[in-house]
């Protein structure tokens, strides 16, 4: 299986160059975020006529989030248990949810296309909500890795969050001053580590941003981030054969302000062959 995901800033502006690129790059399992739309809205003929079915979750032209596959969709679920909600001016966890989380079980992996809140700024109440939402996707995972330890899960998308220094290197995002970047948001992407993931893309691309910011010339100048991430259980990191950050998505006309990230699976052959292992 080869799974990417992508922020894609609006799929109806952007549906033409994200179907491309799936099929160009063989995506077998697309996840999105940022798609702007509501599910009735989804430009799902596109995908069709390249072989891939779509589950969307959206309410309006804000955040939204999606999955295209080639194999059925089965199993979909528009949050996990115990996301929090938000809105202005509103507190209290009755506060209505967005549209963040969609997840499925695809070819046995549970796939998740998630869309971290932004947090706005350190003393925002969205950044509170932020680290909330972290905290209960933390409390998911180790619940559902500790019911099935065997479980190929993988916990996709734009994480907003810059976990390391090496993964900053915008000038303007300043650990003390910015969100992305906080100790508490950082704390928050280690718990997930903790609860049973592992980014199983930094081994094998060491280097490269996913988000460059689209002022102040910050893609010619390599000004960006990596936030954009693909987090796995032990059974699915064990299993990536491959990976990819495409910068080249970057470039072009009308581009998200983000480029895919992929990984290849082979979650058939035996375990002690002589593929590349996650650690």
């Amino acid at each position: 299986m080869r799974l990417a995901t992508w922020n894609v800033n609006s799929i109806r502006a952007r549906v033409e160059r994200t179907v491309a690129f799936a099929v160009r790059e063989h995506i077998d399992v697309l996840a999105m975020q940022e798609i702007k739309c509501t599910p009735e809205q989804f430009p799902y003929a596109e995908f069709e006529e390249a072989g891939y079915f779509v589950s969307a979750h959206g309410f309006n032209q804000w955040n939204g989030v999606a999955i295209a596959s080639r194999e059925p969709i089965t199993d979909v679920e528009h949050a996990f248990p115990g996301m929090p909600g938000f809105a202005k001016g509103h507190n209290g966890p009755d506060a209505p949810q967005e549209a963040r989380a969609i997840g499925a079980t695809i070819g046995g992996v549970k796939v998740w296309s998630l869309y971290v809140p932004n947090g706005r700024s350190l003393n925002d109440p969205h950044y509170f909500y932020k680290l909330d939402w972290l905290s209960a996707l933390a409390d998911y995972t180790r619940s559902t890795l500790e019911a099935n330890p065997d479980l190929p899960m993988a916990l996709v998308g734009d994480y907003n969050i810059a976990p390391t220094d090496e993964d900053n290197g915008d000038p303007t995002v300043v650990v003390g001053a910015t969100t992305h970047v906080s100790p508490p948001e950082r704390e928050a992407f280690a718990a997930l580590e903790q609860a049973g993931l592992k980014d199983v893309v930094r081994p094998l691309v060491p280097t490269g941003f996913t988000y460059w910011d689209y002022k102040q010339l910050r893609f010619p100048r390599n000004e960006g981030m990596r936030i954009d991430f693909i987090l796995g259980s032990h059974r699915l990191a064990d299993n990536v054969t491959g990976a990819q950050i495409h910068r080249n998505e970057r470039k072009g006309e009308i581009p998200s302000d983000h480029v895919p990230v992929v990984v290849d699976l082979d979650l058939t052959g035996p375990d002690d062959d002589d593929r590349p292992m996650v650690f």
